[in-house]
């Protein structure tokens, strides 16, 4: 594994130990960048969207711009000041000094209620690097914006810009079984907030880096035969299923799957990259389809290469995993009732613990693995699945 890829974990990590149950928004913040794409987050207030991409961005040794657009937003407040003297000499021309057009990394939460003008400067940004400023196109330096929302926008004016979205991750609030770590990790960030410790993480990788990465991204040379044609048979799937997904962004994803290969210290992608197909989704009632038919492929990957999945490549060590383990027992032991979503969802978090484990030779992971048989086979044999 490259140092690189090693520090862009380890950043991950850093992020993950802040925000619980992000592992998966966070991966793909990492491989939005490293690809040079943008990603879109939407949900409601509250689950941590703008805090998310902040603490990425101290992580980061990059320009960092953020703005809260409203419909009143004007040009200047994201592209920088008409130049007063130069337009009294008869040059139009904007002072983009720590502005938008300057920045590497940009969050702009609820982008999509800003106006025609912005969003026109916003597609050439997007599309091409390049912001218009007067009569000449300055070369932006962007690695990736990351816009948020709380509502996927059904408005056709706003269809190009949400378009260039190639990511787009949804983000909701906790569950109850959740409750506890979330109450745990929230204070401890907002006292790190309060004391300024939260803005003071050292960052990890550069920009340059990240610049220097991306020019020499050659993503041709990390796919095989094998894997097009899986590709292939997905797209056919998704699209035959009703979910748009045009040529262009067929394209595009395979930076993607070639950044997801690269975070992971690979010179080549395979089947579990294409975890990032269930988050090209136009509607929000997509969602459930593509997870659908994309999970399966995934799950089966890492069935068969159990020493890769997500929990044991992550860095868990041996005590988080019991940590987690004894949360999902005390929950499914306590009495409380549960719902089938509820229920469904605890014992496929089982049966990953128990694949992670599974990878690791130890007397305790052999123990732990011998706890979640028992649980299993108690929760199985219960009147409910009688």
């Amino acid at each position: 594994m490259s140092d690189l890829a090693q520090r862009l974990q380890t950043a991950a990590s850093a992020l993950e130990q802040q925000f619980l149950d992000k592992q998966e928004i966070i991966r793909l913040l990492l491989i939005s960048t490293l690809a040079g794409e943008h990603m879109l987050l939407v949900g409601p207030p509250g689950t941590a969207k703008s805090a998310l991409v902040r603490q990425f961005a101290h992580l980061v040794d990059a320009r960092y711009f953020e703005y809260l657009l409203t419909r009143f937003t004007e040009p200047n407040e994201l592209f920088g000041p008409v130049d007063i003297r130069a337009f009294r000499e008869g040059v139009y021309t904007r002072r983009i000094e720590t502005m938008l057009p300057e920045a590497e990394i940009v969050f702009l939460d609820e982008i999509f209620k800003s106006n025609s003008a912005i969003l026109n400067s916003l597609l050439t940004i997007l599309n091409e690097r390049r912001f218009a400023n007067g009569s000449k196109m300055v070369k932006v330096p962007l690695l990736a914006l990351f816009g948020a929302s709380n509502e996927v926008p059904n408005d056709e004016s706003l269809a190009a810009i949400f378009d260039r979205f190639l990511v787009r991750v949804v983000s909701t609030n906790l569950d109850g079984y959740h409750f506890q770590h979330l109450v745990t990790k929230g204070l401890a960030f907002e006292t790190a907030r309060s004391s300024g410790e939260a803005d003071q993480a050292k960052p990890l990788v550069s920009a340059s880096e990240l610049h220097a990465l991306q020019r020499s991204f050659d993503a041709q040379r990390m796919f095989g035969e094998e894997f097009f044609a899986k590709y292939k048979g997905l797209i056919l799937q998704i699209r035959a299923e009703g979910i748009t997904v045009s040529d262009r962004r067929v394209v595009k994803l395979l930076k993607l799957f070639a950044a997801s290969a690269t975070l992971e210290g690979r010179d080549h992608a395979n089947d579990s990259d294409f975890f990032v197909l269930k988050h090209i989704w136009n509607q929000l009632d997509q969602t459930e389809m593509l997870a659908e038919i994309v999970g399966p492929v995934v799950d089966r990957y890492y069935q068969e290469h159990p020493s890769e999945r997500r929990l044991a490549a992550g860095g868990a060590s041996l005590e988080e995993i019991l940590a987690e383990l004894t949360l999902i027992r005390d929950l499914l032991t306590s009495g409380q009732p549960l719902s089938d979503i509820q229920l469904f969802s605890q014992l496929k978090n089982l049966n990953e613990i128990r694949a992670a484990l599974q990878a690791r030779d130890s007397d305790t992971a052999r123990r732990m693995l011998g706890e979640i048989d028992t649980l299993l086979e108690n929760v199985l044999s219960s009147s409910r699945f009688g």
